[in-house]
């Protein structure tokens, strides 16, 4: 499974690159904030909405620790999309945050 830092993560979206970042956590942890730009699809949701994922595209996976985020990027990368997980989670985060849009 691929991993990337999360100040990797941070400089490539300084950089303006567009990427695609799932927070797979629960909604009350995402009140907390998530990373700027990134789309909230729970764990629990992601086999039921994996149509939803371009598999043209890249997915950088982030959770609480790392975990939920590993298991949701071995998920992905076994129905063919490729995806890299954020080694830490949000624990580890260290930039900016933006709260949900309710």
């Amino acid at each position: 499974m691929k991993e990337i830092q999360p100040s990797e993560l941070a400089a490539k979206l300084k950089a303006g690159e567009a990427l695609n970042i799932i927070d797979v956590r629960e909604d009350e942890e995402v009140e907390e904030g998530m990373i700027p730009g990134a789309k909230h699809v729970r764990l629990g949701d992601i086999p039921e909405r994996i149509g939803e994922l371009d598999s043209s595209k890249h997915y950088y996976m982030v959770c609480r620790s790392g975990a939920r985020s590993g298991r949701a990027t071995e998920f992905l990368e076994s129905n063919g999309i490729e995806a890299t997980n954020m080694a830490g989670g949000m624990l580890a985060w260290e930039d900016e945050i933006e709260l949900p849009k309710k």
